[in-house]
């Protein structure tokens, strides 16, 4: 059996995204892939070279201002090389999103990820959860508390720092790392089976 290798293309501006990222990979790693943290708005070759050998992508940023902060959408055009190439063509790709409100757009977000690896022909990955904390009987501290199904959505307090990143909400980025992970290797068998 393949070790699924995913790398985790994230911009975080405070701080708190980073805790998500951190968690998503945690994650994917607990479920036995080989894991990069590559920060976007430093991106060198060589981690270029990680994302196009990779198995799954998973985007990950701020929402500001109803969507990725411009550090991530200057990634997002920069893989426009990928895309003339098919670098990326039939990856697994998914995401993850925080914002200071509990809505803050953050749907926008996840979509402009989904669209961005639709036009790379990547497979998209949605978080396989049911929403939490829609019940008298529910909790907060619920996995997927924010109820998204597309992806990982946060929320933290915008005079808090990372260490104010809800702790349901860190469980939920790590519920999407293996679940990545997990996908990314019944993909590989499919292929090998092919």
């Amino acid at each position: 059996m393949t070790t699924p290798v995913v790398s985790i293309a994230y911009h975080s501006g405070y701080g708190h995204t980073a805790v998500l990222a951190e968690a998503v990979r945690d994650g994917a790693a607990d479920a036995g892939a080989t894991v990069h943290l590559i920060n976007v708005d430093e991106i060198t070759d060589a981690e270029w070279e990680l994302l196009d050998a990779s198995d799954a992508i998973v985007f990950g940023s701020p929402t500001y201002m109803g969507t990725a902060s411009g550090a991530f959408h200057q990634f997002a055009e920069a893989t426009s090389k990928r895309w003339f190439t098919d670098a990326w063509l039939d990856k697994l790709a998914a995401g993850f999103t925080n914002s200071g409100s509990k809505s803050g757009d953050k749907l926008h977000t996840l979509q402009f990820f989904q669209t961005l690896a639709g036009q790379h022909g990547m497979t998209w990955v949605n978080l396989g959860l049911k929403p939490g904390w829609n019940s008298s009987e529910a909790s907060e501290n619920d996995l997927n508390r924010l109820g998204f199904f597309s992806g990982a959505g946060a929320q933290t307090h915008t005079d808090q720092g990372p260490e104010g990143v809800h702790k349901a909400d860190v469980a939920t980025a790590e519920h999407l790392g293996r679940r990545v992970a997990a996908t990314a290797r019944t993909f590989a068998a499919g292929k090998a089976a092919v």
